[in-house]
């Protein structure tokens, strides 16, 4: 369905496959005006198209010399704005930034580095953005050290809701070494660095239905199972498939969560010999839909099937299933935002919130310490002890047989992965979530991240599961007990 970007025919397409199931299932819509539809009001953001910087005397221009990003909201303006250097980065989630009055107001200039020394890629742009919350603009000077891909992937356009209530952030840019070293020396910049904003050529809708409650009591109450039903689109280059395998077998295990690096000559040989031999079995396939069949192909099928399962079960739950299939999630978790903040049943009466976003991979050969039994669990004690304990008593209890990895979940991991799946949205209200996922791996954002690569066996143990968690949360003779302290909503969310 042409990469389901949210916002275009494609993506329509797969939220009237999902509705459609839905009906088919017997759950009742939950969405606008008694459909299975709620509408996000999503814009397309592109970069004006006289957007510049000038610095001593030189003008740069985007694609070239730096890569705007995208903040979601107003950039803050940057013309006769001072510059500072913020000096080399690490671990944007580990390092101190200096005090704000060095930096607020002005164009901040960073150089973010691996632990090796060596110069970094892409940096998580959320974490570093809540370090420098207060600058004008923050010049990320690592463009020398992103491939044509990834550059590729970071011009593309934006997005946001329309009318958003959150205030101006700081404008993100990628920059080159030579850039960021003018404007060092130059000390100050000028231009323009502004977003226009259009409708999405297509509706963008979240998907959201109900399995009622068997109790009068409790059916009021809801147990809310999700994924979401977006995916990243369509590249603007066609490109081979087994070479993008080869590539990131040896260079990018974790697909886009690695930045791009050039091969030393081994490294060259050892993809080279891994493209040898498949062209030996086939010719080359070029393509340029992302497919994502494990984001999040495998957990939107996967709740389809829970619905199924529980509807057709004998003896309903007591409290009500609500199933949402959230939209533009890889735009920035702005369907479960808009539906958190605009719930088609009242968001007090929500008691849990179980994610599902890639359950379909988590083998030895995706991960070194993945397995057939291999599971990543997210939050599931961060609101509430009661159902992070519970998850382990029913992986145990039912045999399910499932092995737990809570590595992602530690607080400062790297990868803030509890900021950044649909989950978040219900945590940031108070609401007890679990996100369950089999993780990363090299086809992650990539083009080729296809069905022939699932493991349907892995996908239909996770899904049992969560079948098995929602069903006990929604018999429990009373609530989940939140016994941790609430996030405050309205603030960045950092792991």
């Amino acid at each position: 369905m042409q990469g389901r970007k949210a916002g275009t025919p494609g993506n329509v397409k797969a939220t009237d496959y999902l509705a459609a199931e839905a009906r088919r299932i017997g759950l009742e819509p939950a969405g606008d005006h008694g459909t299975y539809f709620q509408a996000i009001p999503l814009q397309e953001r592109t970069l004006v198209s006289a957007a510049s910087v000038r610095a001593g005397g030189q003008s740069f221009s985007p694609g070239v010399d730096f890569i705007a990003r995208d903040q979601g909201v107003k950039a803050r303006p940057i013309d006769g704005v001072a510059v500072v250097d913020g000096g080399p980065v690490g671990d944007p989630t580990h390092h101190s930034a200096p005090p704000a009055s060095a930096y607020a107001g002005k164009l901040i200039v960073i150089r973010p580095v691996k632990d090796d020394g060596s110069p970094a890629g892409i940096v998580p742009r959320a974490v570093v953005t809540q370090m420098f919350a207060t600058a004008a603009a923050i010049a990320v000077a690592s463009l020398d050290a992103i491939g044509e891909s990834d550059r590729q992937a970071l011009m593309a356009g934006g997005a946001q809701l329309a009318n958003p209530d959150t205030p101006e952030h700081p404008a993100f840019l990628y920059v080159s070494s030579k850039m960021a070293e003018a404007m060092l020396q130059a000390g100050t910049v000028q231009g323009t660095i502004a977003y226009t904003d259009v409708p999405a050529p297509a509706p963008a809708r979240n998907v959201v239905a109900i399995l009622p409650g068997s109790d009068p009591a409790l059916k009021g109450q809801y147990v809310a199972i999700g994924a979401h039903n977006d995916h990243v689109g369509i590249a603007p280059t066609a490109q081979d498939h087994d070479s993008i395998r080869a590539w990131n077998t040896v260079l990018r295990p974790r697909g886009a969560e690695n930045s791009g690096s050039e091969p030393t000559a081994e490294q060259q040989a050892t993809i080279n010999h891994l493209i040898d031999s498949l062209r030996k079995v086939r010719p080359p396939r070029r393509d340029s839909v992302f497919n994502g069949a494990d984001d999040d192909g495998s957990g939107s099928v996967s709740v389809l099937e829970i619905a199924r399962a529980l509807s057709q079960s004998r003896e309903r739950p007591k409290r009500s299933i609500l199933f949402v299939w959230h939209t533009a999630e890889e735009l920035g978790l702005l369907g479960s935002d808009y539906f958190t903040k605009h719930p088609t049943v009242p968001r007090d009466s929500i008691v849990a919130q179980l994610n599902i976003d890639m359950i379909g991979r988590g083998r030895a050969t995706d991960l070194p310490q993945a397995g057939p039994d291999y599971v990543q669990l997210i939050g599931s004690r961060r609101l509430s002890t009661e159902l992070g304990d519970m998850i382990e008593k029913v992986n145990t209890d039912d045999k399910h047989g499932l092995a737990f990895d809570y590595t992602w979940d530690a607080n400062g991991h790297p990868e803030n992965s509890y900021c950044r799946s649909d989950h978040y949205m219900y945590a940031r209200f108070g609401i007890p979530i679990t996100f369950f996922t089999t993780g990363g791996h090299r086809d992650y954002h990539q083009l080729t991240d296809e069905v022939q690569y699932i493991d349907f066996e892995k996908m239909a143990r996770v899904a049992s599961l969560v079948e098995d968690v929602a069903l006990h949360v929604a018999n429990l003779d009373h609530r989940l007990v939140v016994d941790k302290p609430k996030p405050d909503p309205e603030a960045t969310c950092k792991q």
